[in-house]
């Protein structure tokens, strides 16, 4: 008989089975419930859930009528992120995730219901967001299905994005009872401390102990039962987590305290076991306050640098930033170009790719009228659209980190507090039972306090804070910067750079400063007005130049309209064709090759012309690359002609690399290459052409010149004004990491110090519990106040 049948626990959720046992597959369950989850993971070959961690599951509860407001089409449409004709998506929250058992099965429910076709579970927030075939299923049913193995989800209509800060109320109720416990304990202690023998020596002493341990219970097991479950986690998955050191010291206070009543060899500790927990619990508090409130002032996300122009009237058009689109504005959408609200098309034809909500790149067309959701991307020209609501900031960053795009460039890169602090649990246990041993021999009376001090003392919880608190600061300096990270680990990979690349066009040279002269047959007016609307659809630089720099047209919806990556586009509109781009693309050979970058046209597959762009390249390059080549090696990549390499010689400092002629693939190659002899690559381009070089780098920047292009290729985006100070983003990403080392060494100094005392019996353990949030308290005043310094040196 299976072990667990006989010790009468539940197989699923390890609730005892003394009062009901229902037995299935020679396994025990306490319910039908419990039962039938079983059933329905081993039909679906997911017995490996209970392989992970022995009864993982929760009590399914099923209320099937208690979901009937899911078919509510507005409660629908606030609770789904995505809605389209096949797919949709939401995010729910499940109360019941807490372990790698519960991420793993909610992340398999594809194979409980074919209709979910993909879940991303958020450990730390408890949510998990899925997708699922609107035509075969619904939120309904997904809800259900969730409740019948267990994950019920917490259903709410309220939106809980605005930045206000959100306290889990379990930590208050403990906390308060731990108060509760230790104000009582230290009260019925005094009699003890003032040493007073008449009375109380024989009537109230053992009522008094007694009635210690009996406020201790509820502080061990309550109050302080999330360190035991931390690091019974963390040894059962064979890790050493900062939650071992603490748990042990608590045991150990509470096993000699009781030891002593039980035997009558003193009144124990239990006046340091509640304060402990008091103290730890209150650091941890006011840890989360803290943490919570700078979560809230470093949200750079509000200062994204994508532009997305907006149509003021028929003949102007403005970039404006995203978050400043307000509902009913008229928003041009370009080819490539991301979706920054939900809203209605008005005008032209859409062909919008939603693989940076779904995973799924296959296109789905729309039509006037109908509704398009953020997050999608316009593939085929340009369209008008309708603003229906405000932007929401969060939702568009989140779908930048989506896990579908995570180029998971981070686990080939060795995290700096993982380096210093894996081992750090380990030596504290170490020193520990060794100064208790030394101890044991020479006053045993001090042992116990020396063991439970030094593993107070040692919380390693500074060296935790220390690399979040200063990268999230860092991330929301370089935001208000307008240079936006994707996460906190770019900023370690941006300090081990070694090589930048850039790419020419639209990276180093300026679009709005550039100027063109054509050369070839005059266009007439239905060619010109069909060239300045197949341009208005293009994001290429020199489209985006061109586009400037022609005079006013109509503006007219194409019949159709097709861009060739590297190439060039080409568009119809009634009888007419155009193709603008390479010779090659428009179908022209050059019979002398010109040394300058050049667009040529095609009117009806007849050659027209070209027009030839002059250059103007971003204010302060010379200056930046001079100070660059002193510690990096620096290459230009450029898809044009060798035309301008001479002026480039004159602006650059000598032995910088410059390739032309460059595809996209060579770029990528190139890259390729380098790392395998030892180059950490920063690549910056303008996030069209060269988003395999940019997803290839260790880093990869996408420059933004007042245009919404959002690709899941890069690391960063930096709008184009704040080009010049890429040096100083590099130089502050190193001393971000500086600040993070002398966190450290303060953090090894104050430990130091704290166990010299304990090891020396010189320290309680009450006294180590307050001085514990204390020191990380102080390392996370002095991560903020040096970020900030650093920062300060952007300006």
């Amino acid at each position: 008989m299976d072990q667990l049948s006989e010790d009468k626990t539940c197989f699923h959720c390890g609730n005892s089975c003394d009062t009901v046992e229902i037995k299935f597959d020679d396994k025990s369950f306490c319910c039908n419930g419990c039962k039938t989850v079983f059933e329905i993971f081993s039909e679906s070959n997911l017995t490996a859930y209970y392989e992970m961690q022995n009864s993982p599951g929760a009590i399914p509860k099923i209320n099937e009528g208690k979901f009937d407001f899911l078919k509510d089409a507005q409660i629908l449409e606030k609770l789904l992120e995505f809605n389209d004709d096949a797919i949709q998506i939401a995010t729910l929250y499940i109360p019941h995730i807490h372990c790698s058992s519960c991420i793993w099965i909610l992340e398999n429910l594809n194979k409980l219901s074919p209709e979910i076709t993909s879940s991303q579970v958020n450990f730390n927030k408890k949510t998990v967001r899925i997708t699922y075939q609107s035509q075969t299923t619904t939120l309904k049913d997904v809800v259900l299905l969730l409740s019948r193995i267990g994950y019920e989800p917490y259903i709410s209509l309220d939106d809980h994005s605005d930045g206000k800060t959100h306290i889990n109320r379990s930590i208050i109720y403990k906390l308060g009872v731990a108060g509760f416990a230790f104000g009582n304990v230290m009260f019925l202690s005094f009699p003890e401390y003032f040493e007073v023998n008449e009375f109380w020596l024989d009537q109230y002493k053992p009522i008094f102990r007694w009635m210690m341990f009996a406020f201790s219970l509820p502080v061990v097991f309550y109050a302080g039962r999330d360190y035991f479950i931390s690091a019974y986690k963390g040894l059962r998955a064979g890790l050493l987590n900062i939650d071992v050191p603490i748990a042990i010291g608590i045991l150990v206070l509470f096993l000699r305290s009781t030891i002593e009543i039980i035997f009558d060899l003193g009144q124990g500790f239990f006046d340091s076991l509640t304060g402990l927990v008091f103290f730890l619990l209150l650091g941890k508090f006011f840890q989360q306050k803290t943490y919570s409130f700078l979560s809230f002032e470093r949200d750079y996300k509000s200062y994204f640098p994508i532009a997305v122009t907006k149509i003021v009237s028929e003949t102007e058009e403005i970039p404006i930033q995203i978050y400043d689109i307000k509902k009913g504005d008229r928003l041009l959408i370009r080819n490539e170009e991301l979706i920054p609200v939900d809203g209605i098309l008005i005008k032209g034809k859409a062909a919008i790719d939603y693989s940076f909500v779904t995973g799924e790149s296959e296109t789905i067309s729309k039509f006037s009228g109908d509704k398009l959701f953020a997050g999608g991307k316009q593939t085929s020209g340009s369209i008008e659209m309708e603003a229906l609501k405000e932007v929401k900031q969060s939702y568009l960053t989140q779908l930048w980190s989506h896990d579908i795009f995570n180029k998971n460039k981070e686990d080939a890169f060795v995290n700096l507090t993982n380096t210093i602090s894996k081992r750090f649990t380990i030596s504290i246990l170490s020193i520990a039972v060794i100064s208790t041993i030394f101890w044991l021999f020479y006053d045993a009376s001090k042992a116990m306090n020396v063991f439970t001090a030094v593993l107070i003392i040692a919380c390693p919880c500074a060296l935790a804070l220390a690399a979040p608190f200063t990268f999230g600061n860092i991330l929301r300096i370089f935001g208000k910067h307008k240079f936006y990270l994707k996460n906190a680990s770019v900023i370690e990979q941006l300090a081990a750079i070694n090589t930048i690349i850039f790419d020419k066009t639209g990276t180093i040279t300026s679009n709005k400063k550039s100027t063109a002269t054509y050369d070839g047959i005059p266009l007439t007016s239905d060619e010109e007005r069909l060239l300045k609307n197949t341009l208005r659809g293009s994001n290429h630089p020199l489209s985006r130049t061109l586009y400037d720099i022609l005079k006013v047209n109509d503006i007219v919806t194409l019949d159709s309209f097709e861009e060739h990556i590297g190439k060039g586009v080409q568009a119809s509109l009634k009888q007419n064709a155009i193709k603008v781009g390479s010779a090659n693309f428009v179908g022209q050979q050059e019979l002398q090759k010109s040394l300058k970058t050049s667009v040529h046209i095609s009117s009806n597959d007849i050659y027209k012309g070209k027009y030839t762009f002059y250059n103007s390249y971003r204010t302060g390059l010379s200056k930046l690359f001079n100070n660059l080549k002193q510690y990096y090696d620096l290459v230009i990549l450029s898809g044009d002609n060798e035309g301008e390499q001479e002026n480039l010689k004159k602006l650059l400092p000598t032995k910088t690399k410059l390739l032309f002629n460059q595809k996209p693939e060579d770029k990528l190659e190139y890259i390729k290459y380098h790392q395998t002899e030892g180059a950490k690559v920063l690549m910056l381009g303008d996030g069209l052409n060269d988003s395999g070089a940019l997803a290839q780098s260790e880093v990869g920047i996408a420059l933004s010149e007042n245009i919404n292009i959002f690709s899941p290729a890069c690391d960063g985006i930096m709008d184009a004004s704040v080009f010049h100070k890429l040096e100083q983003f590099l130089i502050t990403s190193k001393r971000a990491i500086k600040i993070i080392k002398w966190s450290f060494l303060l953090s090894l100094l104050y430990n130091c110090v704290g166990l010299y005392f304990a090891i020396t019996g010189q320290l309680v353990p009450v006294v180590a519990a307050i001085l514990m949030p204390l020191s990380s308290i102080s390392i996370v005043v002095f991560t903020t106040i040096a970020s900030n310094w650093a920062g300060r040196k952007l300006a």
